[in-house]
């Protein structure tokens, strides 16, 4: 059987940005009629590949082919002009407008220089049936689901006659039904011959939907695979550069039972907590040593009560006891006196300044907390950077690097990194390994185990049950913005055990 021309062929592709070369003669193919997934470590290239296939970047050596036509793009619009679209994370539409105009945007149908309104929904219902979508064109699209919003911008690339689709990181903010529905589309694609690039952090998803897989390394290439002929376990060890065994090292924090706590006091209490149309009241107690996992689906009020705690929103009812002594948190910076660390799930626009170097950012907390008239001194400065930047492994270890151009997995460490340089008391982590490869997920892991050891009370979230399982002594689990539940994760809990609680809202 005759092999196709591929669509995309990148070869010996290289880009260096300031003290960091982030590609280095990487080569990359992608078929038509296949899904093919990039795979790597944050920061091993992945997003710059992406975007110099895209226009984003330019490319300082190496060659680019499209469907047989060597390519120099010089910006988005180019790259889909040459049959190239691509779905981001975080979808870029108009929620204020019907999901036919935004499928349609740019490309209305005009009778007599005006829009024909009939047809552009017409045209639309075309472009969403083709994909197998029972969407009605004239809802809002705010009315609709991220996931049906991500399959509302694939309809809308196909507006364009897309013939390379790049869905970077589409599910990492989707349930499992949502991501099936996904993948019936994806799959819908791939039988019309169109060549799709996959990008994601979940094996399980992977293997589940892919053909192929390039891996990548430091930025360069380790190699590309078939997936049916790369182990789970091969792939990762290829991904992190050494055995699957390092992963398996993160021994689970001891877990603190409910009758070591009997007289203990808590370092903070939330009693009767709450905030009218976000959470309902709730009681929490935490503990000196202890993670407290939060465990609930998207939209469950986990955020929500991580942010009531920071005093990021304001509560209308309730109290949060410090030390036994009771009082509203007034605010992030009445919390950062009372010791309470918050890293938001939203590390773009809520942690990291992309604009400032990762010395910069690291220094943020703690000099928020001296006040801005009273410098840090400089040497103390160096000492608190220099000591992050190795325990977290921050790549690359230049303190003076932007930290935009840093991965999204290394940008998760420095973020971290400025609120542990405060020496908080509580720190309340908020989704900290969406979005990161597995040895920095591992990494993660492993430093909040090690911080509970070390005294620190945790409260973690994540979307991830087996994570929250994994390093939580205690859960408390949320549905419909309300806590329904709490229990000690002890030897004998299960995943299953917290899926029952989460489904049946705490009632037998």
């Amino acid at each position: 059987m005759t092999t196709p021309s591929p669509a995309v062929e990148m070869t010996g592709i290289s880009i260096e940005f300031p003290g960091v070369k982030a590609l280095d003669g990487v080569n990359f193919r992608l078929f038509p009629g296949e899904v093919h997934s990039l795979m790597g470590e944050n920061g091993a290239g992945k997003s710059t590949l992406i975007k110099a296939l895209t226009g984003v970047y330019g490319i300082d050596s190496g060659r680019i082919t499209v469907f047989g036509v060597p390519q120099t793009f010089t910006g988005p619009a180019q790259a889909q002009a040459a049959g190239i679209s691509t779905v981001y994370q975080e979808v870029n539409l108009c929620e204020n407008l019907s999901v036919a105009e935004n499928i349609m945007l740019g490309h209305e149908p005009r009778t007599g220089g005006r829009i024909d309104w009939r047809r552009l929904r017409r045209e639309a219902s075309t472009y969403l049936a083709q994909l197998g979508l029972d969407i009605d064109p004239r809802s809002l699209l705010s009315s609709h689901s991220l996931a049906v919003q991500q399959l509302v911008a694939i309809s809308r690339a196909m507006v364009v006659d897309a013939k390379v689709l790049i869905l970077d990181e589409p599910t990492s903010s989707l349930d499992a039904g949502e991501v099936q529905q996904l993948f019936s589309v994806m799959r819908v694609l791939r039988a019309q011959g169109v060549a799709i690039l996959f990008v994601s952090h979940f094996l399980d998803q992977i293997y589940a939907i892919s053909d192929r897989l390039t891996v990548l390394r430091n930025g360069q290439l380790v190699g590309e695979y078939l997936v049916g002929e790369l182990p789970r376990r091969q792939l990762v060890s290829k991904m992190i550069g050494q055995s699957l065994e390092v992963l398996e090292q993160l021994e689970d924090a001891p877990r603190r039972t409910t009758a070591a706590r009997t007289g203990a006091q808590p370092v903070f209490q939330a009693i009767g907590l709450g905030r009218r149309g976000a959470i309902e009241p709730f009681d929490l107690d935490l503990f000196e040593g202890e993670v407290v996992g939060l465990a609930g689906l998207l939209g469950s009020g986990r955020t929500e009560l991580a942010r009531l705690l920071y005093g990021a929103d304001h509560a209308d009812a309730g109290e949060l006891a410090v030390a036994g002594k009771q009082g509203r948190m007034r605010g992030p910076r009445a919390a950062m006196k009372q010791g309470i660390a918050f890293s938001s799930e939203h590390r773009k626009a809520e942690g990291i300044v992309g604009d400032l170097t990762v010395r910069e950012n690291l220094m943020l907390a703690l000099q928020a907390d001296r006040g801005w008239a009273r410098r840090i001194p400089a040497r103390k400065a160096d000492e608190v950077v220099s000591k992050y930047i190795a325990a977290l492994g921050i790549r690359p270890a230049n303190p003076d690097a932007l930290v935009r151009n840093l991965s999204g997995g290394n940008q998760q460490k420095v973020l971290l990194g400025r609120w542990l340089a405060t020496a908080p008391r509580l720190l309340i982590l908020d989704e900290p390994t969406r979005g990161i490869d597995v040895g920095a997920k591992a990494e993660i892991q492993r430093l909040v185990a090690s911080l509970a050891s070390d005294g620190m009370a945790v409260v973690f979230i994540s979307a991830e049950l087996d994570e929250v399982l994994r390093l939580s002594h205690r859960i408390a689990v949320m549905r419909d913005r309300r806590k329904v539940a709490e229990i000690d994760n002890d030897d004998s809990t299960t995943l299953d055990d917290v899926v029952e609680l989460i489904a049946s809202g705490g009632t037998s």
